[in-house]
């Protein structure tokens, strides 16, 4: 045998040995465990206790194995053998992937080994380890299988809680209650051994219940008066219901006194909900059609607890005309889904030139997605979303700003979302292409200028511009903004330019609202605004306006990274100035006249009367409940039944009002079983307590009592003696 196959040999039994020993001291604890369960829970449980415990230890001893590989054997002989000079590793080397004097070492490493094999390397067994492992699993065992049985209880359970052990009645044995949820649900089938339920609307319940000794019948009587009667089979009575909506019912068997009486039994029918619609994409409701963008991403997320249609349809509405002449076109669009049938994805990139979409119209878009349930599917719709191309802005109206009045006002972006975009802008700079970063960036210049001269408003400066609002295709330099929105030499203000400096050629002409404003206008901000505000809150804003500019200087010229630090100044600076505006008030104390005490008392009092308060205003409509609530307060059991038939009709008529109208009704029957118990009376009280309407406000006065009514005799006489 070659060393290489030696060492091999080596490390295959350096791996059994870590497996055993692994296995012998962690399967003990899956033994206890399965142990355990089958006494306290049942050999199913047991059984799947163990399965699982066994699969852990098998993980667990593979784990520990999977360490004792070739690098572990290579850096073992190298520790525990001098003359391999760390050279262990070539053994297990290709030729040619050798050097002439690797090979030659190797040689010399084989000879070696041949002369004097490798030490054994196993592990060492862990026999403290092991001997405690099973020592717990035996004292486990031994108190699972020694720990005494629980004494039988003296209160009947829930399968005997109807009558008391007699001779010769039929009693419950055993009981047991199968679901077979809808299959669309995708739920699995459950058995429970209660008589209580709670599963899926449409669910197929089968009841078996085995008696001893036998009774004539067995029915199910319900809490609205339908009856279900049971069938016998093989010893065992069974009846099957479809689950529509929740009840109460009780079980009756034939021949057993007190069976009408009997606790009743609740089943909860979950309703299927309607699929909910979620819009992702866009993230606005209205968007507005960008030049020269022919493509609109739509993307909607639908999600249904048992499952969604892979197949939605896409409503589209496309509005054409204005006013009162508005047509409506509709498109139909179908739309595969995507991911889990409880959570699809539906996505879409429109084109809304395939549609007609025209300047001054709109199209809409919404998704309608069904679920899965059977056999009438259940539709939900999103919520809208409109793409709006804007109409062509009318030719020659941007200089009557004193003769038309907007109808919308204009938008502001505050210091805060305008850092807010600036920062998501230069996250999303990578993505971007260089010409659209720009535009982006030239907008929030835009805004940021807006934004300074709204501030700029109460320090009354000039505005810039008054022939339109700035748009990003307006040129930013000196020169422009002296033609769009300069002053004349002649507007009674003292500008320092220079008089030699060439002037631009005129352009105006008869009609040109521009030189309409020059010669009878001025298009100034009121002055008087800048008195507002105290000398330092006028220098705070002064400050703010400074860094508002710089930061639209840069944003201007794409750099938004370098006007942060101005608009975030700014933005501090504003909050300041809006501290400022508060107004604090000096506390007084009032100051009334005098009170004259010789006119005390002296008032004329002819013709003045006791005039009662009106009652309080009743609660219209829930006197049944207002007498019941009365009723029950008292220990009187004369007039109960006809207090509970009374408040029973009233929660018929009232189901959709109240939250639980299950918990009315059981809670009547358990007080019209069992009229003298005090627990069943204060918990129908706090129902109704809970349904009773607030009454109305309202003052109540009385007449006084005795020694009142002698007060006012005596201030009277008071009054009429001379």
């Amino acid at each position: 045998m070659s060393a290489r196959a030696a060492l091999d040999t080596l490390l295959s039994r350096v791996r059994r040995r870590a497996l055993l020993a692994a296995l012998a001291q962690w399967s003990p604890l899956a033994l206890a465990l399965a142990t355990l369960c089958w006494r306290f829970a049942g050999a199913a449980v047991a059984a799947a206790a163990g399965a699982i415990g066994l699969v852990a230890v098998a993980a667990l001893a593979l784990w520990r194995q999977r360490r004792f590989d070739q690098a572990w054997l290579v850096a073992r002989l190298d520790s525990t053998r001098r003359d391999l000079e760390d050279s262990s590793g070539l053994l297990w080397q290709h030729d040619a992937a050798l050097s002439p004097l690797q090979r030659l070492q190797r040689a010399r490493l084989e000879q070696r080994l041949d002369a004097r094999p490798a030490p054994d390397l196993r592990p060492s067994w862990p026999a403290r380890p092991i001997a405690i492992a099973w020592s717990l699993a035996i004292a486990a065992c031994a108190l699972a299988v020694l720990w005494p049985e629980a004494p039988p209880s003296s209160t009947p359970g829930p399968a005997a809680r109807a009558t008391v052990a007699a001779p010769g009645v039929p009693q419950l044995q055993a009981q047991a209650l199968q679901v077979r949820p809808p299959a669309y649900t995708g739920l699995p089938e459950a058995m429970l051994q209660t008589l209580d339920a709670e599963a899926a609307a449409g669910s197929r319940l089968r009841w078996r219940l085995r008696y001893g000794p036998q009774p004539d019948g067995v029915e199910l009587v319900f809490h609205d008066g339908r009856r279900l009667p049971l069938q016998r089979e093989d010893g065992e009575w069974t009846a099957e219901l479809v689950l529509e909506d929740s009840t109460l019912y009780r079980v009756v068997p034939a021949g057993v006194a007190g069976a009408e009486s009997s606790p009743l039994y609740r089943l909860d029918a979950v309703p299927d909900l309607p699929p909910r619609v979620r819009v992702l994409a866009p993230e606005r409701g209205v968007t507005l059609r960008a030049p020269g963008g022919d493509a609109w991403m739509l993307a909607f997320e639908a999600q249904d607890d048992h499952g969604v249609a892979p197949n939605a349809r896409l409503l589209l509405t496309r509005t054409e005309g204005s006013g009162e002449n508005i047509r409506f076109h509709e498109h139909v669009r179908m739309l595969q889904g995507r991911g889990d049938a409880r959570s699809r994805r539906f996505e879409l990139r429109l084109r809304p030139s395939e549609f007609g979409l025209q300047r001054g119209e709109d199209l809409v878009a919404r998704l309608e997605v069904l679920d899965n349930r059977a056999p009438q599917p259940q539709l939900a719709r999103s919520a809208s979303v409109i793409l709006r191309w804007p109409p062509e802005p009318v030719l020659g109206a941007e200089g009557l700003d004193g003769l038309a009045k907007q109808i919308l006002p204009a938008y502001f972006r505050s210091q805060r979302q305008i850092i807010i975009d600036a920062e998501a802008l230069l996250r999303e700079r990578p993505r971007l292409a260089s010409s659209e970063f720009e535009r982006r960036s030239d907008m929030l210049g835009v805004d940021q200028r807006l934004l300074r001269l709204r501030y700029g408003q109460f320090l009354g400066e000039e505005s810039e511009g008054g022939r339109a609002p700035p748009t990003s295709d307006l040129p930013t330099s000196d020169a422009a903004s002296t033609a769009s929105g300069g002053h004349g030499e002649d507007d009674g203000h003292d500008h320092e330019h220079d008089h030699d400096a060439p002037t631009a050629p005129a352009t105006g002409g008869f009609g040109n609202v521009g030189d309409v404003l020059e010669e009878f206008g001025h298009t100034h901000d009121i002055a008087e605004a800048a008195t507002l505000l105290d000398p330092e809150t006028r220098e705070i804003l002064r400050k703010a306006l400074r860094e508002m500019w710089q930061s639209e200087l840069h944003l201007r010229q794409a750099a938004p990274d370098q006007a942060l630090p101005y608009a975030n100044r700014a933005l501090e600076l504003i909050k300041q100035v809006q501290q400022a505006e508060r107004i604090y008030l000096q506390r007084v104390g009032t100051q009334l006249p005098p009170i004259d005490e010789t006119r005390r008392l002296g008032g004329d009092r002819t013709g003045l009367g006791n005039r009662p308060l009106p009652p309080l205003p009743g609660i219209a409509g829930e006197e049944a409940l207002v007498a019941a609530w009365r009723s029950l307060d008292g220990p009187g059991a004369e007039a109960l039944p006809a207090t509970l038939d009374a408040l029973q009709a009233w929660t018929q008529a009232n189901r959709d009002r109240l939250e639980d109208p299950l918990a009315w009704i059981a809670a009547i029957d358990a007080l019209r079983q069992q009229p003298g118990c005090a627990d069943c009376r204060d918990a129908l009280r706090g129902l109704v307590w809970g349904a009773l309407p607030r009454p109305a406000g309202a003052f109540g006065r009385s007449d006084g009592d005795a020694l009142g009514r002698r007060y006012l005799d005596a201030l009277h006489d008071a009054q009429d003696t001379p």
